[in-house]
């Protein structure tokens, strides 16, 4: 794999600083620059769909432009928000995407046959609200007549699922439910794109010496849409329309996805599961509510692991999938990071299982804002916690 285009890399004078360490039994090279940041920001208001633990637009971009070619089939095994997917369209790639959690569906498809202004003003006109009850208490979040709103917007859904409108309105909805200003439908909480338990909104609220407000639900979600659409021109959402037919969509548990066929993906990029940091259902439970799901359920089909070693085993079974599905000489960019405070860093690990089951690791690519020199042979000094930094590792096969 040529990664000479990393080693002249230049971003406002910065070039790309190289270091070689030892890893395990191969020496592998870091590149470390600004690589993508805010200040080149190119993503489409369409990925602005918020979810915990997703990377950027421009991370997929990066790679699906200097390793694939138009028509390549790019692939995201555990896919969250779809982002790679969007991504790889807009640059006419074919894709393949994967994720077990339902919720990603809803996060996604909508997106795809994007309504007009009007088609969405005249459906939330259409929904009619009626003073409704919730099955559990969320006083702690909503005024009263919100909730009454939200509750009836949440039965339209139930009343015509097939609605194209309605599936976007659902999904604008759902990135409302909670939040820290006044387009969010929830008295102010934090963060944005996962529920806290009611007892610790209770805890806030009393903290905050807040209480809910009535919120316009409709002008809300009106004001979301526009925004997701703002970049959005009459060719880019007839080119979303066909996506739909030409890509993959799976939800499987990602070691086993018999559909994709052997050496048939030129890129992958992703990035996996956290370990012990993120629980991906109940950390969504009130989006599983708003969307008719069961939390419970939903928690018993995803992965959490809790260990070094079960986080290890699970990951040992996907990177054998991996491998088997990608062709040779093409390319895995694998976003990793630290945990426990940098007290065990994945990386390491992920890295072993990777040449264990037959990949060749390239090098690591850090793209920071910010740094001064390597704190240790993972990560950046001055981003020493939680993922601050994207450290992506490269592979081949």
């Amino acid at each position: 794999m040529d990664l000479s285009f990393l080693q002249d890399f230049e971003y406002e004078g910065k070039k790309t600083n190289i270091v070689e360490i030892e890893l395990w039994w191969e020496k592998v090279k870091q590149y470390i620059n600004e690589f993508w940041t805010s200040k080149q920001r190119q993503s489409n208001s369409i990925h602005e769909v918020s979810y915990r633990a997703c990377f950027k637009a421009e991370l997929p971009r990066f790679f699906i432009e200097r390793f694939t070619k138009e028509w390549d089939i790019v692939y995201d095994p555990f896919s969250w928000r779809w982002t790679t997917a969007i991504e790889a369209w807009l640059l006419w790639r074919n894709f393949i995407i994967n994720d077990i959690n339902p919720l990603t569906k809803i996060f996604t498809y909508p997106r795809y046959f994007i309504p007009t202004d009007k088609e969405v003003e005249d459906k939330l006109k259409s929904i009619k609200f009626e003073e409704l009850k919730s099955d559990i208490d969320l006083s702690m979040f909503y005024e009263d007549k919100t909730l009454s709103e939200i509750l009836s917007i949440r039965k339209a859904f139930l009343e015509d699922p097939e609605d194209l409108t309605l599936q976007w309105i659902r999904m604008v909805a759902t990135t409302r439910l909670t939040g820290h200003s006044a387009w969010y439908f929830s008295v102010y909480t934090l963060p944005p794109n996962q529920a806290v338990s009611a007892e610790r909104q209770i805890i806030i609220n009393q903290n905050r010496n807040q209480a809910p407000e009535y919120r316009d639900t409709k002008k809300i979600i009106l004001k979301k849409s526009k925004s997701l659409k703002k970049d959005l021109t009459p060719e880019l959402i007839e080119k979303l329309k066909t996506a739909w037919k030409n890509g993959m969509f799976l939800q499987r548990n990602a070691w086993d996805t018999p559909e994709i066929k052997d050496e048939s993906v030129s890129l992958i990029v992703t990035s996996p599961p956290f370990m012990d940091v993120i629980d991906y259902a109940w950390d969504n439970w009130l989006r599983c509510w708003f969307n008719w799901y069961d939390a419970k359920e939903i928690w018993k089909t995803i992965v959490t692991a809790r260990t070094l070693k079960l986080w290890c085993e699970f990951m040992e079974n996907v990177f054998k999938e991996l491998y088997r599905v990608t062709k040779q000489w093409w390319c895995v960019a694998f976003e990793v990071w630290e945990v426990k405070q940098g007290k065990i860093n994945l990386d390491e690990y992920i890295v072993w299982i990777w040449l264990w089951v037959g990949f060749k690791c390239e090098g690591v690519l850090i793209n920071s804002q910010e740094f001064t020199k390597t704190a240790n042979i993972w990560w950046v000094s001055n981003n020493s916690k939680g993922t601050n930094t994207n450290r992506i590792v490269l592979f081949s096969k």
